[in-house]
């Protein structure tokens, strides 16, 4: 029974996900307004998850039949795809702070560092950098069959002692944990101190000397820069609660982790576990939401990707080339919202 439970509770969880993030990407890719330098870290993030979550989810099927059924191959995959999705989701998070903090409290400065180009570029890196560092678990994991009164069992698990991944896993706690949240936090309260405490800097406060504006003129652009100012704030405030909700659903197995490296026999109980799988998943599935709460932009760009797939499927299929084309071009690349 609490099999069944825990297996139908991962699979909702993976499912919700899944087609959450596929979403993200889908509404980035396919509006042109919506591809900046942020919502580039985020369809990372986005891709990072989905990796996370369909490498889970697949070892549940495991769980049905009592073995592992995906063979040895299948043992080295998973295990790599699911640290290289985590890994790589810590590494965007800390990605789209520093862009924040550049955008805000270096406006100058961000219009030519904070750009699309330079974000895929950081990209590009940060996938090579963690995709060969990850390539380490080709050779720390196997299958092995375990015997028991009843028969034998085919598990994916350690290639060698416990011990030895002790460097390991403190080095990925440090790495992909500890120095993106404490780089995080430290740009946040940066950041903060900046929206909250004084205005942000590069935007128009005063005319030039000697200058002698028109009321309507300062009225507009007051308008503007208030406008501006909540936008960055609104942006900031749904990158803060990402962050926040990584280090807190991200907490329990990592404790676990360093815990159940200096303790013999290990820390396992049914419960805890279920708990800390729970909430790795929660952590890749959730960020769709958190956008659709509190990101306008977002919530709006959804709501057209679904009504073009709507209208897609109501209209019948097209009989020339061109009628199809405009269908997607006109779903797909409008750029004002």
């Amino acid at each position: 029974e609490l099999q069944v439970v825990t297996i139908l509770l991962v699979l909702l969880v993976c499912g919700v996900g899944i087609a959450g993030n596929a979403m993200v990407v889908l509404v980035v890719l396919r509006t042109r307004h919506m591809v900046t330098p942020t919502n580039c870290y985020l369809v990372s993030l986005a891709v990072a998850d989905l990796i996370v979550l369909l490498a889970a989810g697949l070892p549940n099927i495991s769980d049905v039949v009592a073995s592992w059924v995906y063979g040895y191959a299948g043992c080295l995959c998973i295990t790599y795809l699911q640290y290289l999705g985590i890994n790589i989701s810590a590494w965007s998070i800390a990605a789209f702070t520093v862009e924040r903090y550049i955008a805000i409290c270096h406006a100058i400065k961000a219009q030519l560092l904070c750009t699309v180009s330079r974000a895929r570029r950081i990209i590009a890196s940060l996938w090579l950098f963690t995709s060969l560092y990850c390539l380490m678990w080709f050779f720390l994991v196997d299958t092995t069959q375990v015997t028991f009164s009843d028969g034998a069992q085919v598990v994916c698990g350690y290639r060698v002692s416990r011990s030895l991944y002790m460097p390991i896993y403190f080095l990925d706690f440090a790495v992909f944990y500890v120095i993106p949240l404490g780089l995080a936090t430290v740009l946040y309260g940066l950041i903060a101190r900046i929206l909250l405490v004084s205005a942000v800097p590069g935007t128009p406060q005063r005319p030039l000397p000697g200058s002698q504006p028109r009321a309507g003129s300062l009225g507009l652009s007051c308008r503007g820069s208030g406008a501006a100012l909540g936008s960055r704030k609104q942006v900031t405030k749904m990158l803060a609660v990402v962050v926040a909700l990584f280090a807190v659903l991200w907490l329990p197995y990592r404790t676990l982790v360093v815990v159940n490296s200096f303790v013999d026999p290990p820390y396992l109980n049914t419960w805890f576990l279920l708990f800390c799988r729970l909430c790795i998943y929660l952590n890749s599935a959730i960020n769709p939401i958190i956008y659709n709460l509190m990101s306008q932009k977002f919530r709006a760009a959804f709501r057209k990707l679904y009504k073009c797939q709507e209208r897609s499927a109501e209209q019948p299929a097209p009989s020339t080339t061109p009628v199809y084309y405009s269908a997607v071009k006109d779903c797909s690349h409008n750029s004002s919202d």
